[in-house]
């Protein structure tokens, strides 16, 4: 199997947050303290150990998720950045990103993440109106999120806004106003997602409860194409599923998952891809905690993934980018052919579905609605995520 020789893509996970937001079915934990010095010493051991086993590797970017990233002290991100940049050699444009929620006691703290390395954020302000941020069980509201979208510009070259939609009883006229206000910010990125209820959370108990219903699929459908609709008019086409960007402005660190290339991940029950094997660190903080002490590393499991796994994971996430997925990539990692479902990919061209164009398999416009049903038809023997 030839190394991956692409820029390394690296994800810290910081897995603390202030409250358990209803819809969130993340690796985040509420703890009325935090040892930070013990967690420092523990993510820069965690970091170095997998540093070894990916040797010579160029770092092209790091993404700091959660959780609430924009809770660790500053001090500790620059610990991170300057080791990460020891063990890897950085690219000249290495991209350095985290999420941050958008309270005034976290926007206090931009400044500093900005002096450590942070070169972009994506800022989760949800939504913008106060009532649906309540529902939503967020922190903030309307004003102190745009104060804190303020200060984010005002310290990073670079601003990803976040927002929820296809929200009970939200009607498209509504979405409309808050999208339209939303490019009117400025920013470079978008990053939409339609609300869903996750296993265990307390939205599913809501919904399982009767209290909780969200649009039908023919209103989630308008919304869909209204959203791309407008970003693409606003010059911030979809260039993933819930992903919209200026030209040059997508996220190289979750390209990096999409095109299906190494990434390193570290912290508590971050996943990574190292040279076709899996690797998942332990999951609650606690026991990931204790695994670095006792082992220099938290990783839990370390799984090899056959040709067959490694070009399905490729194909299912390739084909969620405007660009669709590079089908050469895909044969190699396949050992010959990729597992595609051509007489599949026939019916779905022929329906305007899908494009296979030289090295390429595109999602055309229409068919990004319908994602979800056409992965499993294209790509053979698998399942969807």
């Amino acid at each position: 199997m030839t190394p991956d020789k692409t820029p390394l893509a690296l994800y810290v996970h910081w897995p603390f947050c202030v409250s358990k937001c209803p819809y969130c079915d993340f690796n985040s934990h509420v703890r009325e303290s935090v040892d930070q010095q013990a967690w420092r010493d523990a993510l820069l051991a965690d970091l170095a150990h997998e540093a070894g086993l990916l040797p010579g590797r160029r770092l092209g970017s790091v993404f700091f998720g959660g959780g609430t990233p924009s809770l660790m002290p500053p001090a500790t991100v620059a610990a991170i950045l300057d080791a990460a940049q020891r063990h890897w050699a950085p690219t000249d444009d290495i991209e350095i990103t985290l999420e941050a929620n958008p309270s005034s006691v976290e926007a206090a703290r931009f400044a500093d993440l900005a002096a450590a390395g942070v070169n972009r954020v994506s800022l989760g302000l949800q939504a913008l109106d106060d009532n649906v941020l309540r529902f939503l069980g967020r922190a903030h509201d309307v004003a102190e999120g745009l104060g804190a979208l303020d200060t984010a510009q005002r310290h990073f070259q670079r601003v990803s806004v976040d927002l929820i939609y296809a929200r009970p009883g939200q009607s498209l006229a509504a979405w409309e106003a808050e999208l339209a206000r939303a490019l009117s910010f400025g920013t470079e990125h978008l990053s939409l997602y339609q609300l869903t209820v996750e296993p265990g959370t307390r939205f599913a108990t809501e919904e399982a409860k009767g209290r909780l219903t969200l649009p039908d699929g023919d209103a989630a459908a308008d919304v869909f194409e209204t959203t791309r609709a407008m970003t693409a008019a606003a010059g911030l086409p979809a260039y993933e599923t819930s992903n919209h960007a200026r030209p040059g402005a997508e996220s190289r660190h979750n390209l990096t998952y999409w095109r299906y290339r190494d990434y390193a991940g570290v912290g508590p029950g971050a996943h990574g891809r190292r040279g076709g094997l899996a690797t998942q660190r332990r999951r609650k903080p606690e026991n990931w905690l204790a695994a670095v002490a006792r082992n220099g590393h938290g990783i839990e499991a370390e799984t090899a993934l056959t040709a067959h796994e490694r070009a399905t994971e490729a194909l299912l996430m390739g084909l969620r980018l405007a660009e669709g997925v590079d089908l050469t990539h895909v044969a190699a990692l396949a050992g010959g052919r990729a597992p595609i479902d051509w007489a599949a990919v026939t019916r779905l061209a022929g329906q305007g579905l899908i494009v296979h164009a030289g090295d390429r398999l595109i999602v055309t416009e229409a068919g990004a609605l319908l994602l979800d049903a056409i992965l499993p038809l294209v790509v053979a023997d698998a399942v969807a995520a």
